[in-house]
């Protein structure tokens, strides 16, 4: 699903889980092909006021994604490692979209989910990691949750009247080219910061985190990937600026997000839009930093200088600042053909908050519409990206320390390297089936395990 503003877009943050068997999750798998099948013909609910915007509409989607990859190279495991043995996993989620206007330009929705299910090896084990359906909490039961309730406000400025179309947390209507748009609640900050239309939806393109999104973004975030906070964007002709402020977790990698904002992100992000040989195409540039009670890694270093024991961040936290940058590139290179790439940068002095151990990333890739063979709703991607840690952060992790991805126990450290390609099949417009496949070299910046491959199967109903 692409759509403009606030959309269903990366569950970036991972899942502690368990190991359901293999004849659970490919129950699970028939279970959402039938769910597909008995909603071939979908409708969503909407209700248009006399003025023809739409007063109040309702959307909702089934997303199943099961991952499983065969044994590999493993002379040692941590805490944190990819199980080095074959595995297979899954997630289902079910989401709602309800939207209601409350005045001209004022706009509230809610987006309760239900979900179940965990990510490979507890959504460990990988920097970068494999699927972005995967939170770093979850259940063997169905439980429900609000991710998103939030409250937006769209302020005309002038200019030509533009059609804003129905569809998922968006209303349908028309506003002014030039605009002011408030958003307010809680909600993802993916869902307005380095958005991409090749890749950042995990449930209809790419699924790796470090593809989908800036890798070295360490935005605020609870355990399940949302946050709380305002964010405000301001568009004329052919820019827009974005500044935002968010609340982080209540501790690095936790369920709890910190309350009165005493620890916050604040992120801006600037974006063009050109023409380039007719294609259309934007790049942004985004800056982001965190303060919050973080733990610098030399602290933990020297906190063990002879005692034989790992160190640990979580001993040596004071409230810190972790500044990061990064750029991001969409290009239409043909009519069905796209490129995208993201280079991002954050200081690797201190540990990661909310997001992924992710000092220095580069991705880049290229999605095919399927209009070139025939099939018009189906899409083909291919990307790579190349995740490195600083020198700090390597000293930690050879030394035994933990992250809130990785920690194999020791580490020969190499950079991460991620290839994924995918193909998209539309069944029915609104029914998609997806074949994914990752190869990755040096999980968790290991040389000395890996590389693994991990084989993807992604069913999607949009309703």
């Amino acid at each position: 699903m692409r759509f403009l503003q606030i959309q269903d877009f990366p569950r970036q943050v991972p899942r502690r889980s368990f190991h359901p068997g293999a004849g659970s999750a490919l129950s699970r798998i028939r279970a959402c092909l039938c769910a597909g099948l008995i909603g071939l013909a979908p409708m969503a609910i909407a209700s248009p006021d006399s003025s023809g915007n739409e007063a109040w509409n309702l959307y909702g989607q089934i997303t199943h994604v099961s991952q499983a990859h065969g044994a590999f190279k493993s002379p040692y495991q941590g805490a944190n490692s990819l199980d080095g043995g074959a595995r297979l996993d899954s997630t289902n989620d079910f989401t709602l979209f309800v939207g209601a206007r409350l005045w001209r330009g004022g706009e509230l929705y809610l987006n309760p989910e239900i979900d179940e299910g965990f990510g490979l090896s507890n959504t460990q084990g990988i920097a970068g990691f494999p699927s972005a359906n995967a939170y770093k909490v979850g259940a063997h039961h169905p439980y429900l949750r609000l991710p998103r309730a939030f409250f937006r406000q769209t302020i005309d400025l002038g200019g030509a009247q533009e059609v804003i179309g129905s569809g998922p947390n968006q209303l349908a209507g028309t506003r002014s080219t030039d605009h002011i748009v408030l958003t307010l609640g809680k909600l993802s900050i993916p869902d307005i910061f380095d958005t991409n239309i090749y890749a950042h939806d995990p449930r209809g393109d790419f699924m790796n985190w470090s593809i989908i999104e800036a890798g070295a973004f360490d935005y605020a975030a609870d355990s399940w990937g949302f946050s709380k906070g305002i964010a405000i964007e301001w568009t004329q002709s052919w820019w827009t600026l974005r500044g935002g402020l968010f609340t982080l977790s209540s501790e690095p990698n936790g369920e709890r997000l910190d309350s009165g904002f005493r620890q916050y992100g604040v992120v801006t992000e600037f974006e063009e839009r050109h023409q380039w040989g007719n294609r259309a195409g934007k790049f942004k540039v985004l800056g982001f930093i965190n303060r919050g009670n973080m733990g610098r890694y030399t602290d933990a270093l020297l906190q063990i200088q002879g005692n034989g024991t790992a160190p640990d961040t979580g001993r040596v936290r004071r409230m810190q600042s972790r500044p990061g940058i990064a750029f991001n590139l969409e290009q239409a290179l043909a009519p069905n053909l796209g490129f995208f790439a993201r280079t991002s940068w954050n200081d690797g002095s201190k540990e990661a908050f909310d997001f992924t151990e992710i000092n220095r990333s580069l991705s880049a890739g290229l999605s095919l519409a399927g209009q070139a063979w025939g099939h018009a709703g189906d899409t083909a991607g291919i990307a790579i990206a190349v995740n490195g840690l600083s020198s700090d952060a390597r000293r930690y992790f050879e030394q035994g320390g933990m992250g809130i991805l990785i920690g194999d126990g020791r580490l020969n450290y190499g950079k991460e390297k991620i290839f994924e390609g995918y193909y998209a099949w539309a069944v029915t417009p609104e029914f998609h089936l997806t074949a994914d496949l990752q190869y990755i070299d040096n999980p968790a910046y290991n040389r000395d395990r890996g590389p693994v491959t991990v084989y993807g199967l992604r069913a999607h109903l949009d309703f």
